[in-house]
């Protein structure tokens, strides 16, 4: 007897399957970070917006050259050198010159994602790898900030954007001093409405906590990353902080100001929550989370540089295998 529409169906593994994509991924996280590009292109105008395609051309760009020709429809389809050429963007001064935008998008793929096998491969979140590259290799241009305007000053470009490559030593934008400069060498704070809304001096996706604030809780609400990872960011810095507030003896940041300050937000729920970099079981995000924001606060209090997620980030990328080793459950049957 022949059974055409059987009920059991033998096939091979996995036998669960999820609907996510890639692009689907992707696609998560381009519309939560979108409103708070939006926010940054209100405040720093035409230039800011040249510098985001800029970066994503220069990722994109590489991805194509070192993807092979059969593979690089389906390499670019998936936005995922794209929307890590904007991330690295939203981290780049309002000023920087194109060039040196256009070289980190370079970077952040080839030293970020290629040399290290492609999509899922990669030990260090590539963004940030291309910023940290920028920043060693050109930290006068990194480190001098343009204050935030308006509408009414969209297309007032600073001459510095469009500096002709390897001619120019510094950047003439118009040095402000970020919210966490001002904090660490003046001891002056910021008022917490200006870095709710955004209207301060700083990199370009330091725009508007509140935008980005919702940018993550509609990852979460999707469960497009694992919440456990800021969570554990936002408790351990705002702890951290809480006790250097009740126990320093000049003025530091309060808890709230470092949460909503600087590249935490942005940090906190688009980068340290790549899947690719970040610890895959739910004790070692905890962990990972943790070493993130006690590493920014150390480094915010007591480093040379007045941020810290960069390279909070970046360390705790590099301890993630080691953390996935250690917390991985036992097999079934054995004791460890």
């Amino acid at each position: 007897m022949k059974n055409k529409d059987p009920k059991l169906l033998v096939q091979s593994a996995p036998l669960l399957r999820q609907n996510l994509t890639t692009p689907a991924a992707m696609k998560e996280v381009w519309i939560a970070i979108l409103p708070a590009t939006a926010a940054a292109l209100w405040y720093f105008g035409l230039g800011a917006l040249l510098i985001l395609l800029t970066a994503i051309t220069g990722a994109v760009l590489t991805e194509w050259l070192f993807t092979p020709k059969d593979k690089r429809r389906f390499a670019i389809s998936d936005t995922s050198a794209g929307l890590t050429g904007l991330l690295l963007g939203l981290t780049l001064p309002p000023g920087l010159p194109l060039w040196m935008a256009f070289l980190g998008g370079i970077v952040s793929i080839g030293l970020g994602k290629v040399i290290w096998g492609g999509l899922g491969s990669n030990l260090f979140n590539p963004a940030l790898l291309g910023r940290a590259f920028l920043l060693g290799t050109f930290p006068i241009a990194m480190t001098t900030w343009g204050a935030a305007g308006g509408p009414g000053d969209f297309f007032q470009v600073h001459s510095s954007v469009f500096a002709i490559p390897f001619m120019q030593g510094g950047v003439d934008a118009v040095s402000s001093a970020t919210p966490l400069g001002l904090m660490k060498f003046q001891h002056q704070a910021t008022a917490l409405w200006s870095l709710f809304t955004g209207n301060t001096a700083g990199s370009i996706g330091e725009t508007s906590g509140l935008l980005l604030l919702l940018g993550g809780m509609y990852l979460l609400l999707r469960r497009s990353i694992d919440w456990r990872i800021p969570v554990a960011i936002f408790v351990t810095a705002g702890l951290f902080s809480l006790i250097v507030f009740l126990t320093a003896d000049q003025p530091v940041s309060s808890p709230l100001t470092t949460l909503f300050s600087g590249g935490l937000l942005l940090g906190a729920f688009f980068m340290a929550t790549d899947p690719v970099t970040s610890p895959l079981t739910p004790r070692g995000c905890w962990i990972f989370g943790a070493g993130v924001g006690f590493l920014v606060v150390l480094i915010r209090l007591y480093g040379g540089l007045p941020e810290g997620v960069l390279y909070a980030v970046l360390l705790m990328n590099a301890a993630t295998p080691l953390i996935d080793r250690y917390t991985q459950p036992a097999i079934f049957g054995r004791k460890h």
